[in-house]
């Protein structure tokens, strides 16, 4: 799991130079015919096995349990989160998000209860959920995201925020630390199965309007995604009129910036 990540964005890049990655009409995405195959991969898979099994998962799961899994890796994050807040030189967010990782895990029985979000609700004191990641950390920091990557079984990404995805599960995310002294088919991979099962069931009501929605699934999929990490690397603040152009174009090296 550690560098899987990894490993797959240089396949990705391999398979696009042998392929020769013809451009199409959106310069953000100039690997647009890998991204498909990719995309439609994936969606058989989720058609298959990943919806399927998080419906049985939501229909034999009690409502409370099923809170408490979803906390408990919420609560895994939030560690991430706080090293990237930190790295951002954004202490006031790392001290929220280390305090609800201290909050959860002690009186919130190692994550299984939520209880810094119900602080924040009916106090002043603001330690609610953040965002952050290194995908994010390397935006803060100039790093433009490359062209838009579409990749298996983990879906929608970018050059950039694929090295995110590396970076975070192979050096800050504490399952890391957790799983290196464990064994793998024993304890990692049924973790980060019930993980990604946990995951895709908290999406499933967003399933019926998305394909209500959208015309073309990919391009929705797509636009949607790269428009929220700009807001995320931009921390919500909107574009600036003399950045509309920069966002819209990619530079000779495909780097994207937000």
């Amino acid at each position: 799991m550690s560098t899987y990540p990894q490993k797959l964005v240089a396949l990705l890049l391999t398979g696009c130079a042998l392929s020769g990655c013809a451009s199409v009409n959106d310069r953000r995405d100039p690997l647009e015919s890998m991204n498909r195959a990719i995309f439609a991969f994936n969606e058989k898979l989720d058609e298959v096995v990943l919806e399927p099994v998080a419906r049985g998962y939501r229909a034999v799961t009690p409502d409370p349990i099923e809170m408490i899994v979803g906390n408990f890796f919420s609560n895994l994050d939030d560690v991430v989160i706080t090293a990237n807040s930190l790295l951002q030189l954004k202490f006031a967010d790392a001290a929220a998000s280390s305090t609800r990782v201290l909050i959860n895990t002690t009186f919130g029985m190692l994550g299984a209860v939520d209880l810094a979000s119900h602080i924040s609700r009916v106090s002043d004191v603001d330690i609610s959920k953040r965002n952050e990641d290194f995908g994010q950390t390397l935006g803060h920091y100039g790093i433009g995201s490359g062209p838009y990557l579409v990749l298996p079984v983990l879906g929608p990404s970018t050059v950039r925020d694929a090295i995110g995805i590396g970076v975070d599960s192979s050096f800050i995310h504490p399952a890391r630390a957790i799983y290196t002294n464990l064994d793998l088919w024993t304890v990692r991979a049924p973790a980060s199965t019930g993980q990604l099962i946990d995951r895709r069931a908290q999406m499933l009501d967003l399933d019926k309007t998305l394909e209500e929605a959208a015309l073309d699934k990919y391009e929705f999929v797509r636009d949607a995604f790269l428009q929220r990490r700009a807001s995320l690397v931009r921390d919500g603040r909107p574009l600036a009129d003399e950045d509309f152009e920069e966002f819209n174009d990619l530079d000779e090296e495909f780097m994207l910036d937000d």
